[in-house]
């Protein structure tokens, strides 16, 4: 828990710092570079320590991938440039993509599959928790101390993870010589970055983006045909040919992507369409936070007692009535809508995404779980690029057309907010706010793919099932 605790604050605790990083180190047009890289380099790298650390033991590569994290850390801090910054988050990226998949790996390695759901709870309360304190400590370091802090605070962090973990986790293992497969690892690479840039790069839809999806298909093509012919593969076709496997995965896909449409644009709605405090966004979207680790507790009980499809069902219809109860939202309407959405959508999203990565790792044997458990965490955060770049499209296609006269609406609108008796505040509210309300319809049609996904897991299967079927084994 403290190692995902130090994961998931880095997202927020950078974030808040970077205003004064910048004002240090200038180079504000490299601002999105300093989280594409770490995104791109974690991506890339979690797949891969999820196989290695079933090759190598999930001690070993968790040693490394932490190793790696802690030294870029302590080399953001003595970034004296903007690119010297954006290399060592790629390096921080490269150790991150090992934490987060080998630590829920070994939560289903520690426990047994009734009481996997309720440590996964425990889990997901650490990301709720990250959301609220990293943005209030990041502040407070910026304010108090050098910005250099916001990364060295994971030394003592990270180094007690690793501490704890040799102390308390003796893993058996079996050793053995492996084949790595390399070239599946570099048409993943290859494939991955393509994919990622062009999403990054997704509102220009330049040739590049065409030729960068070119890419990441083709590169898509040849790793599957290196699967079907390496001795070790990245990722197992046995795993692929189970229905739960493919339903986890396109459910965190999709889960992932629906997020988006509240985690990125419901603040926006607050402040510019609303006129509410960046304040009030901000507990809002806390709200989600909230409801996220209460749901993923409450699973476990439901998975115990129904099956992995009736929870996961449950969930996607959460998310449903989330989506809908955010379409009611007007401008002149009370916050709580916002509000309530926000805290069932978050509910729903701790629902499926607890039952979608129990299920695969009770599915999976022993020797795979670590690539099944990283294929789930993996395609939830591709599911977070593509739902942010189809989302993103969508709300600048609609002012494109409501506002073709009007350079960046929704910035104007937000700069126009600060400024008493604004005239053209006006004329802008109803055109951002109805595309705005375009991305909200766009979000619920992908709930409803999250019901399709749930659908996809095999009726019965459950921890129940799977509880029997080790009692059977001993």
């Amino acid at each position: 828990m403290l190692a995902t605790f130090m994961a998931a604050i880095e997202v927020t605790i950078v974030s808040t710092a970077m205003p004064t990083i910048i004002a240090d180190l200038g180079g504000f047009s490299l601002l999105g570079w300093v989280f594409a890289a770490y995104l791109l380099t974690q991506a890339i790298s979690i797949p891969i320590y999820g196989r290695l650390a079933d090759l190598h033991g999930r001690k070993r590569m968790f040693y490394i991938g932490a190793s790696l994290f802690l030294l870029g850390s302590v080399l953001c801090g003595f970034a004296h440039s903007m690119l010297w910054l954006i290399a060592f988050r790629a390096l921080q990226g490269a150790g991150a993509g090992a934490i987060t998949p080998i630590a829920v790996t070994i939560i289903a390695d520690v426990y047994g599959p009734l009481e996997r759901p309720r440590i996964q709870g425990y889990l997901s309360s650490v990301w709720g928790v990250s959301a609220i304190v990293g943005p209030l400590m990041g502040a407070f370091i910026v304010q108090h101390f050098h910005w250099s802090l916001v990364f060295w605070i994971n030394l003592p962090i990270g180094c007690c993870a690793m501490y704890l973990l040799w102390r308390y986790f003796p893993e058996q293992r079996h050793p053995r010589r492996h084949a790595l497969d390399l070239a599946g690892t570099a048409w993943l690479a290859i494939g991955i970055s393509a994919l990622l840039l062009s999403l990054l790069q997704a509102e220009w839809l330049g040739w590049w983006v065409l030729l960068l999806l070119a890419i990441a298909v083709l590169s898509g093509f040849l790793l599957w045909r290196q699967e079907l012919r390496a001795t070790e593969p990245l990722f197992p076709a046995v795993l692929w040919r189970q229905r739960i496997m493919v339903a986890g995965n396109i459910g965190g896909l999709v889960v992932g992507a629906a997020m988006m449409g509240v985690a990125a644009f419901l603040p926006t709605y607050v402040q510019g369409v609303m006129g509410y405090s960046a304040l009030e966004a901000g507990t809002t979207l806390a709200l989600m936070s909230i409801g996220w680790p209460i749901a993923s507790t409450l699973s476990g009980r439901l998975m115990a007692h129904t099956s992995y499809r009736t929870t996961a069902l449950l969930g996607a219809l959460l998310l449903i009535a989330g989506s809908l109860c955010l379409l009611w939202q007007t401008p002149q309407g009370s916050l709580w809508w916002g509000r309530v959405s926000a805290f069932i959508i978050g509910a729903a999203m701790g629902m499926t995404n607890t039952t979608f990565l129990v299920s695969v790792q009770n599915s999976a044997p022993h020797s795979m779980r670590g690539i099944a458990t990283a294929c789930t965490v993996f395609t939830r955060m591709l599911g977070s690029a593509l739902g942010t770049a189809v989302l993103g499209a969508t709300l600048n296609l609609n002012l494109a057309w409501r506002l073709p006269q009007v350079s960046d609406p929704v910035q104007r609108l937000m700069t126009l907010r600060t400024q008493p008796a604004a005239e053209e505040v006006g004329a802008l509210l109803a055109p951002v706010a109805a595309s705005l309300h375009a991305v909200f319809i766009a979000a619920a049609l992908l709930a409803w793919l999250a019901l399709l996904a749930a659908w996809l897991i095999p009726a019965g299967a459950g921890l129940r099932e799977r509880i029997e079927e080790i009692g059977d084994n001993k």
